[in-house]
């Protein structure tokens, strides 16, 4: 007799790790260093952590025990994201209610399974990021993809919830927003806000690439109120993605279920990553350095794809991704995104990775490397689209 299988066992992949580790298998039997393939499939920023949070990491070595920490997080850094809100927003947040996460994706978890019930409906903008679906999807809620055009900057808006029909439990917006890099203005925030405030539909907004925009900066979902959850993460602008260290802003009726929730599914987060990490608010001036550096490559891109094929991009205000419409190109970006990595040494994500249904004619490309890189990509790209 089989043994049985969990539904939630067919969740389906997060492409990008599968490109990567494709691209892996490919650099192991290259000949030569300069073969090597350039990686532009993944959110990697090609700095390492701050310096200050390194230095504070070998003295906690040194001399902490490193045990378990609460499960919402060790107080010192909780009181230290706190006064971030208030210095970079101007919002007041009590550090009750922060709590510290493995990574976003432990924040994501906790607030679905704090908010929304099995068979809700959690609506999110085509292009998103995917594991949001697949998350909800494990979790046996109903994800629901709003089919968001250029015409919006690939973000939702009031209009496509309208249309989404049906009682929504929740909406996921990101702004900076992955795969596009685009943005919501203030005015278009509070829209949504409002839009579910008068539904009783949960705000779950993620803003894990706030610091790294490249005109106005970045609103939080909190200057409207404190009844949504935000996500953020020590991963992007702080370069400390193996870290594994993320927060969650919780609604206050909420903050005793995230922490139960917590204490049974993570006991706590890293306590090494917690300790350093009060030191990451510290390098703002090297973390900024870093952002001029996507700014450039960013730029550099948008001069030197279209000499490639690739002329037609969502408008990259934050983050550092460029989405490339290739329809002109292809009907199948996995293919493509396959063909280039094997041809061209190139890694990309395939756009189906972020709209399972009009992804087929994106292709998503990551600017985080060195401008080196973003120099070789190029190079390479326009070589193969000559061949």
């Amino acid at each position: 007799m089989s043994l049985k299988t969990a539904r939630r066992a067919g969740i389906a992949p997060f492409i990008v790790m599968d490109v990567m580790r494709a691209a892996r298998v490919r650099d192991e039997a290259c000949a030569s260093p300069g073969d090597l393939t350039v990686h532009m499939e993944v959110g990697q920023p090609g700095t390492p952590a701050p310096s200050t949070v390194r230095a504070a990491a070998k003295a906690a070595l040194d001399a902490d025990r490193l045990g378990y920490t609460d499960a919402m997080g060790v107080p010192q850094l909780r009181a230290r994201i706190a006064r971030h809100y208030r210095e970079t927003y101007g919002v007041g947040i009590d550090p009750a209610r922060v709590c510290v996460t493995t990574g976003s994706s432990g924040g994501f978890l906790l607030a679905f399974l704090s908010a929304f019930d099995a068979g809700d409906r959690v609506a999110l903008a085509d292009p998103g990021y995917p594991a949001y679906r697949n998350i909800l999807k494990a979790i046996d809620c109903v994800p629901v993809g709003l089919p968001a055009t250029a015409a919006s900057r690939f973000q939702p808006t009031p209009e496509l919830l309208d249309a989404a029909g049906g009682d929504l439990a929740g909406l996921i917006v990101a702004s900076p927003a992955n795969p596009t890099g685009s943005m919501l203005s203030p005015a278009e925030l509070e829209a949504l806000v409002g839009w579910c405030r008068r539904r009783g539909t949960r705000l779950v907004s993620d803003e894990i690439y706030h610091g790294i925009v490249y005109g106005e900066p970045a609103r939080t979902a909190l200057s409207f109120g404190d009844d949504m959850f935000v996500v953020n993460s020590f991963s992007k602008y702080f370069s400390m993605t193996g870290w594994r260290l993320g927060w969650l802003i919780v609604p206050p009726d909420l903050t005793r279920a995230v922490e139960r929730l917590a204490q049974n599914m993570f006991i706590s987060p890293p306590t090494l990553a917690q300790v350093a990490a009060v030191a990451a608010f510290d390098a703002r001036d090297e973390m900024d350095g870093h952002v001029r550096s996507y700014r450039a490559n960013r730029d550099y891109l948008l001069a030197e794809l279209p000499k490639a094929g690739f002329r037609e991009f969502a408008s990259p205000d934050g983050a550092f991704y460029l989405y490339a419409d290739v329809a002109h190109l292809t009907n199948d970006s996995t293919e493509f995104c396959s063909r280039m990595l094997a041809e061209a040494g190139v890694a990309a994500t395939p756009g189906v990775d972020f709209d399972p249904e009009r992804g087929n004619r994106f292709v998503r490309f990551s600017f985080a490397g060195t401008m080196a890189d973003m120099v070789e990509a190029a190079k390479r790209l326009k070589a193969w689209r000559k061949a």
